[in-house]
């Protein structure tokens, strides 16, 4: 593999995998609980997140919900 091709291959990989773990979080912080995208279907328990998240805020008073680590 050429120079160039590596680069371009690095680039993409790199990118797609951001892509993926940005979609990922936006998915999260949604509290959706049905997501279906293409063949895939999933199906969440949001109400047992929210106690988790509200445990976490509990636990740190000054935390916001966009400081809490995901």
């Amino acid at each position: 593999m050429e120079s160039e091709q590596q680069i371009f291959w690095t680039f993409f990989i790199t990118t797609m995998c951001g892509f993926l773990l940005a979609l990922g979080r936006q998915m999260y912080k949604s509290k959706c609980k049905e997501i279906e995208c293409c063949c895939i279907k999933i199906t969440r328990d949001v109400q047992g997140e929210e106690k988790f998240d509200e445990l976490e805020i509990q636990n740190n008073p000054r935390a916001s919900l966009n400081e809490i680590p995901i």
